[in-house]
């Protein structure tokens, strides 16, 4: 969507603000021993205090509040009653919800408690590039110039992106014009950033695979050539200069 009145910003920031406190408060609350039903339980009350719905169950009939993904488990992941986490998992919530008809989007990767599988490498570099992406992306810059910015990190230190996971325009549904904002240079893509869009970035940094396959259940997806892939987005604002972060109260970055 384009912000085009005081009231579209004001929405967005709302929405923002259920997303990013409930990312938050899930990441805090998540510990080794508690089940992925439990976490996804968790955030979809934060969600119903702010009034806002569950943007992957409203849109798809996901079965679940937010996706709650471990381990080789890229995303998508179904929270569930018999997937208990543990010390040193990579866990990645991905929370978006619809609030008084604005919509907004944001996730994260950690590793919760110790780093006993070496999982914070691959972690840090998707945070550091999900920073500098942002603050490269302003009205008239090219997507595909994004995406090979976030390409070009990721190989400098030794990982891959997922190709076929991208960002996306969001605002008065979850998934907008511009449909793709990949990882990676599409030669095919010409469009550019607009001012006073909004937009999801996402990062998708894995260690081995270049696609993401889904499993038989039919939501959860898992790299083509496994190992691990971390995950980043925040919904900013397209503007001439600096972006709007409308959910960096999520804290991914600290």
């Amino acid at each position: 969507m384009s912000i085009k009145k005081e009231t579209d910003l004001t929405g967005m920031q709302k929405a923002s603000e259920a997303v990013a406190t409930t990312l938050k408060q899930m990441r805090n609350y998540a510990q080794p021993g508690m089940t992925t039903k439990e976490l996804d339980d968790y955030g979809a009350n934060i969600l119903a205090g702010f009034g806002a719905r569950s943007a992957p169950y409203l849109t798809y009939g996901f079965p679940g509040y937010t996706c709650i993904s471990v381990n080789n488990e890229f995303c998508h992941g179904i929270p569930s009653s018999s997937r208990i986490l543990k010390e040193g998992d990579l866990v990645n919530i991905d929370v978006s919800a619809e609030l008084d008809g604005f919509w907004s989007d944001n996730g994260g990767s950690f590793v919760l408690g110790k780093d006993v599988k070496g999982h914070q490498r691959l972690i840090d570099t998707s945070k550091q590039i999900l920073q500098k992406a942002i603050y490269n992306i302003k009205g008239g810059v090219r997507i595909a110039d994004i995406g090979h910015l976030i390409e070009t990190e990721a190989k400098k230190s030794g990982y891959k992106v997922i190709k076929n996971l991208t960002g996306h325009g969001i605002g008065k549904s979850l998934h907008e014009e511009p449909a793709e904002i990949a990882n990676y240079r599409d030669r095919y893509n010409t469009e550019r950033f607009r001012k006073n869009t909004v937009v999801a970035i996402e990062t998708f940094i894995s260690t081995h695979s270049t696609y993401a396959e889904t499993l038989e259940d039919g939501w959860t997806m898992v790299g083509n050539k496994g190992g691990y892939m971390a995950q980043h987005e925040h919904t900013i604002v397209v503007t001439d200069g600096k972006p709007m972060i409308l959910t960096e109260m999520n804290e991914i970055w600290n």
